[in-house]
């Protein structure tokens, strides 16, 4: 494994190294032509904007060229405004996992590997000629089964684990530098937290067991949803999956004149409805559910396939999320504002009032607006940007929601441009809101939940006790305000509210939510 390190370390530096060389000889050259010619202010402009591009594009074939990982943290990245120039963003989405495709032959080592060396008798035919698709950690090949079945086979390409966990490796190093030297900027984005929350979700890319349990599990999800379905596992092993076949082809290449109105609009809301439940009720998502990953066809479901990377969220920050969306939902920019900040964390120089009166300026313009009209994906990249700026971190999980939200809006506006997300959201909350009940009632939560309110019962007294203290102090309304107007710069920071009030308003929560079961 160090050896691998070592190698992917060359590597990295001698790419980077190239695009240090291009970038210093490109100010150069521009340098030497702003001395030499006399140009307007729109003429500048415009060479400045040809000089992006071209920077942006370099990054971006950096990324291609250093392999599967780069591409995916270049992908999220394309989500992060708080971490990367809106030029080089906006070259990031243009990110693709397709390489060149090799010869059958290199992936019949791991066929044998991993099936056997009679692993030809388990397919009547195996279409070697072209394969259906090829990445950069796997190629998938339609295949026969014997009774003449058709199914696809996706096979990893050889050595790539190898370098994808030496890739991570330099990351979580290169990451720890940055909390080191940039102390600041870490606070608010905590680089080795959201590259934590990357790896587990690529885990199962480098093992196809994996992403067979994601796919079992995602499909007892998708039982309720009527036009949606999850292909099935026929074989996994670490390196082989076989699978049932998804009908149709891309979204992103249909022609939605073959479909009914009904059909494609009832595919849409059924993408997002059974998303929605994956982030507040199940926890568990498709964090890559972009045109390309689901397939559809006239009459019929449409399928969700490439479950090799999905998220997964605590139940602390799912339920933080779903109130956060009610607000969006109900035109609430200050309970935005409100609901972002109680899911992330507040720096010493957070400025509270500002994050609210820049989501209660946004809010209103995208609210109502219909996906043909918003890009739900760059909504939720501007309220993280202002959060930045404003001070406020944002959770780790943050950068796979943004990612797999942007690829959700792109394949539903693929189907059904005119479909509202909030109106689609509002219309399963009662949903949400019953599946939540029923978990709040379950045998396991109904057994915290009653150890927490006989806690509360017997610290009651004394908690109550020191709440009536600090009002007579004159401290009450100072405990309760002052997280969300901490200095703008330096200083302590805030005080918290006293455990006190915090038990007090579980138990109020908890008795609340008891009457109302």
């Amino acid at each position: 494994m160090a050896s691998v390190v070592g190698d992917r370390l060359r590597l990295v530096v001698k790419v980077l190294g190239s695009l240090v060389a291009d970038e210093v000889g490109l100010t150069t050259r521009l340098r030497g032509r702003t001395k030499r010619d006399s140009r307007s202010p729109a003429e500048d402009a415009d060479a400045s904007a040809g000089s992006d591009q071209r920077r942006a594009k370099a990054v971006r074939q950096a990324l291609e060229s250093l392999g599967p990982f780069y591409v995916k943290l270049g992908q999220i990245l394309s989500t992060r405004p708080d971490m990367v120039p809106e030029s080089i963003r906006d070259e990031l989405q243009n990110l693709h996992d397709e390489v060149d495709v090799q010869p059958f032959s290199e992936f019949e080592p791991v066929l044998a590997r991993d099936l056997g060396p009679d692993w030809k008798l388990r397919f009547d035919d195996v279409e070697t000629a072209a394969p259906l698709g090829a990445a950069s950690l796997a190629q998938v090949y339609r295949v026969t089964l014997p009774g003449g079945r058709a199914a696809v086979v996706k096979i990893q390409r050889p050595g790539i684990r190898e370098g994808v966990l030496a890739d991570m490796a330099l990351m979580r190093r290169a990451s720890r530098i940055v909390a080191r030297v940039a102390p600041r900027f870490n606070e608010v984005i905590d680089i080795e937290a959201m590259l934590g929350s990357v790896f587990d979700a690529m885990e199962p890319e480098l093992d196809f067991t994996g992403e067979a349990r994601n796919m079992d599990e995602a499909r007892e999800h998708v039982r309720s949803f009527r036009s949606l379905e999850v292909p099935r596992v026929l074989h996994a092993s670490p390196r082989v999956l076989v699978q049932s076949l998804a009908d149709g082809k891309s979204v992103r290449h249909v022609d939605r004149a073959h479909f009914t109105d009904g059909e494609r609009v009832e595919i849409g809301k059924d993408l997002l409805r059974f998303m929605y439940h994956g982030y507040f009720v199940h926890r568990f998502f498709h964090a890559d559910p972009h045109a390309g990953n689901v397939f559809a066809a006239p009459g019929g479901p449409a399928t969700l396939i490439d479950w090799g990377m999905v998220g997964r969220l605590d139940r602390r920050t799912s339920l933080q999320l779903l109130p956060l969306f009610m607000t969006l939902a109900q035109n609430d920019g200050a309970g935005l504002a409100q609901h972002w900040a109680e899911m992330g964390r507040m720096t010493p120089w957070a400025n509270m009032p500002a994050f609210a009166a820049d989501m209660a300026a946004f809010v209103p313009k995208v609210s109502h607006l219909a996906l043909e009209d918003m890009n739900f994906g760059v909504s939720l990249t501007t309220v993280l940007a202002k959060a930045t700026k404003r001070g406020i971190g944002s959770p780790p999980a943050v950068s796979l929601l943004g990612k797999s939200f942007a690829n959700l809006d792109g394949s539903v506006r693929c189907l059904a441009p005119e479909i509202t997300l909030p109106e689609v959201f509002q219309g399963e909350v009662p949903k949400i809101l019953f599946a939540l009940g029923r978990e709040f009632l379950g045998r396991n939560q109904f057994a915290r939940n009653s150890m927490e309110l006989l806690l509360a019962a017997v610290t009651g007294p004394d908690q109550v006790r020191g709440v009536l203290s600090d009002v007579a102090n004159r401290q009450f309304a100072l405990n309760i305000h002052e997280p969300r107007t901490p200095p703008a710069m330096g200083g302590q920071r805030p005080a918290r509210p006293s455990k006190g009030m915090l038990a007090l308003g579980a138990a109020a929560f908890l008795l609340g939510r008891r009457r109302s079961g």
